[in-house]
């Protein structure tokens, strides 16, 4: 999932998603074989499908993952034919890729990996017609006939805040890296707060001291105004020493401070940052029994929160259990246990096997209501090209298995965002 994260996030800009809620007619499509896909006994009609996938290049490595989950979901009699093609990991090898995909007879178009080969290859495609269901999570890329299918900061956050405000959480704030994908986390929680009736989040992005990182936890806190009074009252009793004096102490130190000014804190780090932070927020009086602490779906990943003090934490991610099929295909079929990047590739197959059966790759067929039901869970491509997802949030469980807090939903229903 971290790396993942990485190749498709390379570029990320203002993202543009769904809170796992959305889409009208019907229930979604599986797409495992048998429960949907064309007849046995029945050709696919209209044109093949294309794979663009890093072969050679920076990317080398995920090639082969991707091609073997697309063959594995196209291995399904009366599928369309596929087209592997390329991509070199550059966005003019993933342009010319497209090109001769389209040349060859591709009606729909599977990948490219990045956001960079994905805005190369969307030209040539858009220009002749053809769909493409892209495998970055950068969805500044998409577009009408242009879907990307990467998991994005968005549709996490929007996840998240609807569970919190779903337990009565009202106020929310976040201390986030500078960067890209701390930036689309915040742009995210100012949107999903909006959507959601909240008032705007009190958003932080402390430089990479850890002085910097104390001073914006403390102001988060409100430390001073909370516990100042407290250590005031503290510091004249030493200084002054009347009779019972350490008593009084002692017992001011038991004294219950007012709740925080905030009551869910999202949080995007990582690693010794965030061991830093789980240090800070109960040295600050952000007790995390009485906040809600969330975070990315890289937290599903125990080595991206070693030693954090953030049991009881949120994060939003597809749920292991909706990829158990397609686990068990692919080690049914000899392959080692595919990667979470394969879950994309795999998912893009089989809505191809699934749209192929019903007449062709329209974009009427692609959209579909209700959408489609795959091994990352529930999701809808809609027509301004961003996919909408029914993503679980989990609760993390320090040194051991992680929990469901809040299942994913069975649709992605509800209004546009």
């Amino acid at each position: 999932m971290l790396l993942a994260a990485s190749v498709a996030l390379a570029g990320c800009t203002t993202e543009s998603g769904f809170g796992g809620m959305a889409g009208q007619g019907g229930a979604a499509l599986s797409l495992e074989p048998g429960a949907g896909g064309p007849p046995s006994n029945r050709a696919p009609s209209g044109r093949g499908v294309a794979l663009l996938a890093p072969l050679s290049g920076p990317n080398a490595a995920l090639g082969p993952v991707l091609e073997a989950a697309t063959k594995l979901a196209l291995s399904v009699p009366g599928s369309p034919r596929l087209d592997v093609r390329d991509t070199g990991g550059t966005p003019q090898g993933a342009a010319a890729a497209a090109q001769a995909a389209i040349a060859a007879g591709a009606g729909l178009i599977l990948g490219p990996l990045t956001y960079a080969e994905t805005a190369a290859a969307a030209g040539p495609a858009q220009s002749a017609g053809v769909g493409m269901l892209a495998f970055t999570n950068d969805p500044s890329v998409a577009r009408p006939g242009v879907w990307t299918l990467g998991i994005t900061p968005r549709q996490q956050v929007f996840r998240l805040v609807a569970a919190a405000k779903a337990e009565g959480r009202q106020r929310f704030a976040a201390l986030l890296p500078d960067s890209p994908f701390g930036q689309a986390m915040g742009a995210a929680l100012t949107a999903a707060c909006q959507a959601a009736g909240l008032a705007a989040p009190d958003i932080r992005t402390p430089a990479a001291s850890m002085d910097a990182l104390a001073a914006q936890v403390r102001e988060l806190s409100d430390y001073a105004g909370r516990r100042g009074p407290i250590e005031a009252q503290i510091r004249a009793l030493r200084q002054q020493r009347p009779k019972g004096w350490y008593q009084r102490v002692q017992a001011l130190r038991r004294t219950r401070i007012p709740p925080p000014p905030i009551d869910a804190l999202l949080l995007a780090d990582t690693g010794d940052r965030l061991v830093e932070i789980g240090t800070l927020l109960p040295y600050y009086d952000l007790d995390t029994t009485i906040i809600r602490v969330m975070g990315p779906s890289l937290w599903a990943d125990p080595q991206m929160r070693a030693g954090a003090r953030i049991g009881g934490a949120w994060y939003a991610a597809p749920d292991p259990a909706d990829r158990a099929d397609f686990v068990r295909r692919a080690t049914a079929a000899g392959q080692p246990a595919p990667p979470a990047i394969a879950d994309i590739a795999y998912d893009a197959a089989a809505v191809a096997r699934v749209v192929a059966g019903e007449g062709g790759f329209a974009r009427s067929s692609l959209e579909r209501g209700g959408g489609f039901a795959g091994a990352d869970g529930v999701f809808e491509l809609m027509a301004d090209g961003s996919v909408r997802r029914a993503l679980a949030v989990f609760d993390v469980v320090v040194g051991g298995a992680d929990t469901v807090a809040s299942p994913a939903p069975a649709s992605v229903s509800g209004p546009a965002i």
